[in-house]
């Protein structure tokens, strides 16, 4: 029966990823269709973005309540019914109001399902489980690619998605018992139910906690920037073309995607810490390979080891959680984690686009090099912060 949840739940991280990548491959078709400037996809992914935060900044209280099995299957199916509602739009103001139940539903199913595996399964289902979200996040642009292509148009794309996310809920509302039959770790909680949920400020007084929330959103803030510039980099200060540069930017999220799959062999040898401080590295080597005048094959090749590098650190962060916190406190302060990480998703990038305009985009290296520093120091300070619970 666990294997048969285990399967669920890679299902279940598969359909976290089949949307994530939907609107920046829509967009190019939607915006002449919807006749609004191009850059109003940023407000759309706002709101979905403040949805998230405000969804996983409630997961504790949620999970505690309801269970984590109930919270993901609700979860996915306001997903579902927020893409069907996207497939159905004909306005921008339509897409404005179903962005709000997507970025709901997205803050939930994420900090919940983290928190399960964090705390019931090994390492290394954690790193592949964030392999099989590269999985979905790869597969969302080709379905919406092959909707488009067909001429069924963007509408017909969202729906496809949304068809699959209503097959998921049925399954995860199937597998319901299967989530009860699920006990606890020894000397843990097991979520539903137990003790009482806590407040923001109690979470940020927890020893440790503040210093995983600020390096959680280092990370993300370091993927999210390098995936979205990298094409521009390599435009700008490499003198590639743009349809060269951008199928060569995919190969920071080839890079992540491998990684991860890999990082789940490498767990059976290092522990979460081991494997942070090796991602850590790995990035750094990747970003000195853009620093240096290697060429445009250095810049590639740093590109790949950054990607690398990124791989094992979310899931090893989220692994850990228990571990640093406690299992009875690891659902508020992983809830805590993801909203510092949707924070850093939204803010650096930006961020950099403005050090783009006014300075150039050869400060990339520079940018993320200051990220990582940061976010190597605060989590070395949680390691001497927090004791094993």
């Amino acid at each position: 029966m666990a294997n048969l949840l285990l399967a669920v739940i890679y299902l279940a991280f598969i359909s976290l990823g089949l949307p994530d990548s939907l609107l920046g491959s829509a967009w190019p078709s939607m915006y002449p269709e919807l006749s609004v400037p191009v850059s109003y996809a940023g407000w759309i992914s706002m709101i979905i973005a403040v949805g998230t935060i405000i969804s996983s900044l409630q997961s504790d209280r949620l999970t505690r309540r309801f269970g984590p099995g109930k919270v993901t299957a609700v979860s996915v199916l306001m997903t579902a019914a927020a893409l069907f509602g996207f497939s159905v739009s004909g306005s921008y103001a339509a897409l404005c109001l179903w962005a709000i139940p997507y970025g709901l539903g997205a803050g939930s199913v994420d900090a919940s399902l983290n928190n399960y595996v964090a705390l019931h399964y090994a390492s290394r289902h954690m790193s592949w489980l964030h392999c099989m979200w590269g999985v979905g996040a790869s597969l969302g642009p080709y379905i919406m690619g092959y909707a488009l292509s067909g001429g069924l148009g963007w509408n017909m794309g969202y729906r496809f998605i949304a068809y699959l996310q209503i097959g998921l809920t049925l399954i995860l509302l199937l597998s319901l018992p299967l989530w009860k039959g699920r006990g606890a770790p020894a000397g843990g909680s097991g979520g539903q139910g137990e003790g009482r949920a806590l407040s923001l400020r109690e979470i940020i007084r927890i020893p440790g906690a503040p210093e995983i929330m600020t390096a959680f959103f280092c990370y993300c803030a370091l993927e999210q920037t390098a995936g979205l510039w990298a094409g521009s980099y390599l435009v700008l200060q490499r003198g590639l073309s743009a349809d060269e540069a951008a199928g060569l930017a995919g190969l920071f999220y080839a890079g992540i995607t491998a990684g991860r799959a890999l990082g789940g062999f490498l767990t059976l040898k290092l522990n979460d810490t081991q494997m942070i401080r090796m991602g850590q590295g790995v990035i750094l080597l990747g970003v000195v390979c853009l620093l240096l005048p290697l060429g445009r094959a250095g810049a590639l090749a740093g590109l790949v080891l950054i990607g690398l590098g990124c791989a094992p650190i979310y899931p090893s962060v989220i692994h850990s959680t228990p571990e640093h916190f406690g299992a009875d406190r690891s659902q508020a302060v992983i809830g805590v984690q993801m909203a510092s990480a949707y924070v850093g998703t939204c803010l650096m990038p930006p961020v950099f686009g403005l050090i783009v305009k006014y300075l150039g985009a050869f400060l990339l290296p520079v940018y993320l090099l200051l990220i990582l520093a940061l976010m190597v120091f605060m989590h070395e300070r949680l390691l001497k912060k927090s004791r094993p619970c």
